[in-house]
């Protein structure tokens, strides 16, 4: 490739949207007063709109880059859900920076950094292009993490996010190296031109250091402290962006994988079955106890990313491959509208000094009482639990009964059954947050009303539509699923 093609820079058009909002954000910090910064959080939803509608309204391009990286309708479902997860992120954060005297341009401009690196990754075909996207999210979500360096949290999260995020990076650094050096190629389509255990052992790296990524079990013990030091806002963009990303390039680099008939193929499926019940298990058995409401949606999000791999697995038998992507696809729609909304609720309740406040400043007994300080909030926030939990008629209800259909077709009856159990389990603590919110007094210092700025009443708002109307009318979306499932290159 000596050069970029026309239908290269089409394709880069979302991406460079993001890019050159986040640039605006930090020229604009540069000539703003503090208390000229209100329509930061603006300008980055613009951004996200824009760069959802470029790629809606693309024609799908195929292989551009040389083949590194494919614009299909896979790929623009993912770009429209990160850009929707940015823009409510935005709107949530634009509160609570507020609140705080922290807005500034740099978080936002980190955000939308984060998200062109999500963007990229959802169409990367390539094991370098892969790497790159990753490190361009990575490196603005540690800094996101460290963000209001206040107390010893946000630093400690940090820190740990980006030790353990290195630290998966070189290994899919050392299983790119090895897959290169047995196919010549980085090319997810050339990896069945090589054979032997090494490429095995290469393309086992490569699938570790991306189940870090999604938090799979056991590479899940980064999530509960950074979850619960970041930022709020951060750990709301964290849990539905970073997620939708790394599922997208994993969806790929297994279909690659299947597809190709590659050695030891079917390992790599009873591999991903093996995580998908761990993740499952242990995501809600260490969910249960807890009752700081991030820790505990922490562990839920470690869970959800097991519910994901049972659609991600059954993609790999035969004949089930557009019902069981277009499952995960719905489902990474619906958990991004419902985790944001959760997460917004979770920020509208903490104070704003947590240095003030004891360790359990997002202890359940925040939440008690909430019905009667703030009844459209407690609603609001009863939707989005019952919606994590499974439970009709919501988004998260469809997305689950999709994956466990999938994996019947796909006769994973194991996964199905393992899948419903589990999600049982977990709405034991997604019912108790609705108990403390309707059926407990509030606790002392805790019975005045909660203020709720126009920014985080509108992401309130738009997420839990999001999540009732995909769950009462799940149809247009989920065509747009099953669509970008079968484009799926």
């Amino acid at each position: 490739m000596t050069g970029l093609s026309p239908t290269d820079l089409a394709a880069m058009l979302p991406i460079a949207i993001l890019v050159a909002g986040a640039l605006v954000l930090l020229m604009s910090e540069v000539f703003l007063t503090s208390g000229r910064r209100g329509f930061m959080a603006g300008i980055t939803v613009a951004a996200a709109a824009l760069a959802g509608l470029a790629a809606l309204l693309a024609p799908p391009a195929g292989r551009v880059f040389g083949g590194q990286a494919v614009v299909d309708g896979f790929s623009v479902f993912v770009t429209v859900t990160v850009c929707g997860g940015l823009a409510l992120s935005a709107l949530v954060g634009a509160q609570w920076l507020h609140a705080r005297d922290a807005e500034r341009g740099e978080f936002y401009a980190l955000a939308l950094f984060a998200a062109a690196g999500m963007s990229l990754l959802g169409s990367a075909a390539d094991l370098l292009m892969t790497f790159i996207a990753i490190e361009v999210m990575s490196l603005a979500t540690y800094a996101l993490a460290a963000y209001m360096r206040r107390g010893r949290k946000p630093a400690e999260a940090a820190f740990k996010y980006f030790v353990l995020g290195a630290f998966s990076s070189a290994l899919l650094l050392y299983g790119t190296a090895l897959v290169y050096g047995v196919t010549g190629s980085t090319l997810f389509s050339d990896f069945a031109r090589g054979s032997g255990a090494l490429l095995v052992i290469g393309l086992g790296l490569v699938g570790a250091g991306l189940a870090f990524k999604i938090a799979a079990v056991p590479f899940h013990l980064w999530t509960p402290d950074v979850y619960e030091g970041a930022p709020t806002p951060v750990t709301a963009f964290m849990a539905a962006g970073v997620k939708t990303a790394g599922f997208a390039v994993l969806v790929r680099v297994l279909m690659a994988v299947w597809g190709g008939a590659v050695m030891g193929s079917a390992r790599f499926g009873a591999v991903a079955a093996a995580l998908a019940v761990l993740t499952m298990l242990f995501g809600n058995l260490l969910a249960v106890p807890q009752r700081s409401v991030k820790r505990m949606l922490a562990y839920s999000s470690i869970a959800h990313a097991g519910y994901l791999l049972v659609g991600v697995v059954s993609a790999g038998a035969a004949g089930a491959r557009e019902s069981a992507l277009s499952s995960v696809l719905f489902y990474l729609a619906a958990y991004t509208a419902t985790v944001i909304g959760a997460f917004a609720v979770v920020g509208a309740v903490e104070r704003t000094d947590v240095r003030a406040e004891p360790a359990d400043a997002w202890d359940l007994s925040r939440l008690a009482g909430l019905a009667r300080r703030r009844p459209g909030l407690a609603f609001v926030m009863a939707v989005f639990m019952l919606s994590l939990a499974g439970i009709p008629p919501t988004a998260g209800f469809v997305g689950k009964f999709l994956i466990f259909k999938a994996a019947i077709n796909a006769q994973a009856y194991g996964l199905a059954i393992i899948g419903v159990l589990t999600s049982a389990l977990g709405a034991y603590y997604y019912l108790r947050v609705v108990v403390y919110m309707y059926m407990r007094a509030p606790e002392a210092g805790e019975e005045g009303a909660l203020a709720l700025g126009p920014a985080l009443s509108v992401a309130l708002a738009a997420s839990a539509v999001a999540v009732v109307v995909l769950g009462i009318g799940p149809g247009p979306i989920a065509d747009l699923a099953r669509a970008a499932s079968m484009l799926t290159q």
